[in-house]
């Protein structure tokens, strides 16, 4: 017998040795017995803070914390066991069929389709999806095997799923976990649901020019993500991507095969496709003179900061001189600070700033009129008595950088031609494998983790657990604003995942096992360690990624 503690139940029950999740979750919460409903929508489990599939058995004392989709390695699970029935749909239902998982929108996954070469039509598209709902309703098991390496290779070969067979030859385990359904073999990060089944809630969408994989809805299990059209921030996935693909560099193990000779060249490359689309951008402004007001947002590390201050390097070379407009500065009285659901002070909230103030300042900025800004006082919480004077002259504009700069009711009383709003993140299309995008939150959790190591103090299980609390925020209020864009600039570079492997490894190293950071910890670990590290060094000092990696020639 072993013990295993419960820590949903915070309880701890005694089991005999080999029993599965599966059967745990049938003892903890058994049908009918009404726990809030849980038992009927766990489809995983972490066992030690490792995500781990329902057929796992436990042959030692363990800690177990069930997973649902609304869980973030609940959703890993779900994914990872839809993609395989997607694998085996696409191999039913076409000839030489084949598909790439692009990234994610749309709270779901872009998927291309293929036969042979070309895009697969509407209607071949529609076969697979319908093939998918029959192999669900097959409930079909998943099974689990576990072989030396190389061994994995051959078969990822002879299976055609040759993507997978490139990133696990770099992988330096002497055995791989696979998992297979049917005649169908996959390498997935996590494990799988016992059977197809448990997959009933999804959908195959087309979306723009490809498919849209939508998983379930984590606040309404029983539907699936609404599909919401995001034409902007598609294009700017798409436009990547087409870069990508003409570097050939789509891949992770493209990545890893590139000769050391070679890296300069596509750092290069890439820093100067950057400055190309700054150049771009900065363009668009400074033909247009009737634009006073530049506000720049996006969610945290994503890089805004060197990108405002290049973007203000552009400007000034056409000859228009950028000044910066902190709407740090016009947060109300800490006393008057709304309050979250959870009772504590609201910085990121909207109405933490003052708003009227705001709207007087900037109308006045725009007519060309002298306005007092004012000063806050982080220390105090107070607004200091003094302020700031400001106008704006002909050849000048504002840049205002901030988590709300896109939401329209900051600028509703402003003349809408004044304005040009541009959105910033690391919207990454880099994928592990043609099945296994890498997460863009991922790129920029990896960001945060070495800058808050370097220049806050903060451990790396610091950061991991404060991130749920810094992406409610980005859902909240940036993430519905992210169209109102005039511009999207994607800060995220080829060469990123292979130069931030190496400052990145070393510090979630250090999480420890026990605690609630592991799990994304362990994630970003089992990921990283596909990437060949390059070396740094010949990338610029005005590289956006210096910002995170050290050595900018920006002060910040």
């Amino acid at each position: 017998m072993i013990e295993v503690i419960i820590k949903n139940l915070n309880k701890t029950v005694t089991v005999k040795e080999g029993t599965t999740l599966a059967e745990l979750k049938d003892m903890v919460y058994p049908i009918g017995s009404g726990v809030k409903g849980q038992g009927s929508r766990i489809i995983g489990a972490t066992v030690n803070n490792v995500a781990s599939g329902l057929a796992t058995p436990l042959f030692q004392n363990k800690t177990v914390r069930f997973v649902t989709v609304a869980d973030q390695e609940g959703r890993e699970i779900y994914l990872n066991s839809l993609t395989m029935v997607l694998s085996k749909a696409v191999s039913d239902s076409i000839r030489n069929g084949s598909f790439i998982i692009e990234h994610s929108i749309s709270g779901g996954y872009f998927v291309r389709i293929f036969h042979g070469q070309h895009v697969v039509t509407k209607l071949k598209g529609e076969i697979v999806k319908r093939k998918m709902a029959q192999i669900i309703n097959a409930d079909i098991p998943f099974y689990t095997f576990s072989k030396p390496t190389p061994d994995v290779v051959k078969l990822m070969e002879s299976k055609g799923n040759s993507a997978a067979a490139d990133i696990l030859k770099f992988r330096k385990s002497y055995y791989t976990t696979y998992y297979q359904l049917a005649d169908t073999a996959e390498y997935v990060t996590t494990g799988t649901v016992p059977s197809t089944s448990y997959l009933k809630v999804f959908d195959l969408q087309p979306y723009y020019d490809g498919w849209l994989l939508q998983l379930p809805n984590p606040k309404k299990p029983d539907e699936v993500t609404p599909l919401t059209l995001m034409p902007r921030l598609y294009n700017t996935y798409k436009n990547n991507w087409s870069l990508e693909h003409k570097a050939r560099l789509t891949g992770v193990a493209e990545l890893n095969n590139l000769k050391e000779s070679d890296v300069p060249t596509m750092i290069m490359l890439s820093e100067a496709l950057h400055e190309k689309n700054i150049v771009r951008i900065s363009d668009k402004i400074t033909s247009n003179s009737k634009i006073k007001v530049v506000l720049i947002a996006g969610p945290s590390s994503s890089g805004k900061t060197t990108f405002s201050k290049r973007l203000s390097v552009q400007l000034a070379t056409s000859g228009v001189k950028p000044v910066p407009l902190s709407l740090d500065n016009y947060f109300v009285n800490r006393n008057m600070n709304p309050i979250d659901e959870n009772g504590q002070l609201d910085f990121e909230s909207l109405y933490s700033l003052d708003l009227e103030k705001f709207y007087a300042d900037l109308e006045g900025l725009i007519k060309g009129e002298t306005v007092e800004t004012p000063v806050y006082n982080f220390e105090t919480g107070l607004r200091n008595e003094a302020s700031v004077p400001m106008k704006l002259n002909d050849s000048e504009v504002l840049i205002i950088e901030g988590t709300h700069a896109l939401n329209p009711e900051l600028t509703k009383t402003l003349p809408q031609k004044a304005l040009f709003k541009i959105f910033v993140s690391a919207l990454n299309t880099m994928s592990l494998n043609d099945h296994i995008c890498i997460a863009a939150d991922d790129t920029r959790l990896l960001r945060r983790i070495i800058r808050d190591y370097k220049y806050r103090g903060y451990s790396a299980e610091d950061t991991i657990l404060r991130w749920p609390s810094v992406r409610r925020g980005e859902f909240k209020w940036i993430d519905p604003f992210m169209e109102e864009a005039d511009e999207m600039f994607n800060s995220t570079l080829l060469f990123e995942l292979a130069a931030t492997s190496r400052q990145a490894l070393p510090l979630l190293m250090e999480v420890p096992h026990y605690s609630d950071a592991y799990p994304i910890a362990n994630r970003l670990r089992t990921m990283l360690r596909f990437i060949k590290p390059i070396n740094f060094n010949s990338i610029p000092a005005t590289s956006l990624l210096r910002e995170f990696l050290g050595g900018s020639g920006f002060k910040y």
